[in-house]
């Protein structure tokens, strides 16, 4: 016997299918979209990874120049100091921070008085005087190259070589219980200081390793002089302890 269905039913059916069919076409639409949702965020790494390389490049290159001014500056202008030592109280004293110009004296000569900062020049004594090759002292230029100098009952006399007249050095740097009363001819031997050769001391005379203990200084030793004094900033000064004499005392 044979039925028929009911329309009703037939009619339900073909909804339901309908509607099926429309679930599963937004869920491939959705699933559509999803991938090139995630093909497009992939698409944008390599920009993104490209972006960070140029970025690397760009501080690289910034470093290198940094560098390529501030190398040549550091060893041919200037150098940064800390004063380590009372040998040249009360003009300097420890922690100081200086900023040394390496460039003037490769154009003119020392001057007396002039503060210089120095490598220590004679590494076969280094052991037996406690100094080293690779430190560096602060002193001041008191003999010139061509000059004897004398110390006698804390006055300092300098006497040209080519001459017979002499005079006695004013130096207000030097306090008076800083002064040293050792009597004393330099260089040894009567000779005067060689073309390249310069008498540096501490303004603590008491208490300074200098040319009394270990001789002339040569000039190829000397790295420069303080231009600016920036720590403490109560002693900030420019050309700190530079003291050049306006007259001599003649003998």
């Amino acid at each position: 016997m044979m039925y028929d269905m009911p329309e009703s039913i037939a009619g339900t059916t073909k909804l339901a299918l309908s509607q099926n069919e429309r679930i599963m076409a937004c869920i491939m639409n959705t699933h559509d979209k999803a991938h090139d949702s995630v093909q497009h965020e992939n698409s944008n790494s390599p920009q993104k990874s490209g972006s960070f390389w140029a970025s690397v490049k760009e501080w690289a290159r910034v470093i290198v120049i940094a560098l390529f001014i501030a190398i040549p500056i550091r060893y041919f202008i200037a150098e940064p100091f800390i004063v380590n030592g009372a040998s040249m109280d009360p003009t300097f004293s420890t922690g100081q921070f200086l900023i040394v110009d390496r460039l003037t004296y490769r154009f003119e000569e020392p001057k007396r008085g002039d503060v210089v900062v120095f490598k220590y020049p004679y590494s076969n004594s280094a052991a037996s005087l406690g100094g080293s090759q690779s430190i560096y002292y602060i002193k001041r230029i008191i003999g010139l190259p061509g000059e004897r100098v004398r110390m006698q009952d804390g006055r300092i006399t300098i006497q040209q070589a080519s001459s017979t007249a002499a005079f006695v050095l004013d130096e207000p740097y030097v306090e008076s219980y800083h002064i040293s009363h050792e009597t004393q001819v330099f260089p040894e031997g009567g000779k005067p200081l060689g073309p390249t050769e310069y008498f540096v001391m501490g303004d603590n005379r008491a208490e300074s390793s200098d040319s009394r203990a270990w001789g002339p200084l040569d000039f190829r030793f000397i790295t420069g002089r303080p231009i600016v004094r920036l720590t403490p900033l109560s002693a900030l000064s420019i050309f700190p302890g530079e003291f050049h004499e306006a007259t001599s005392t003649r003998k």
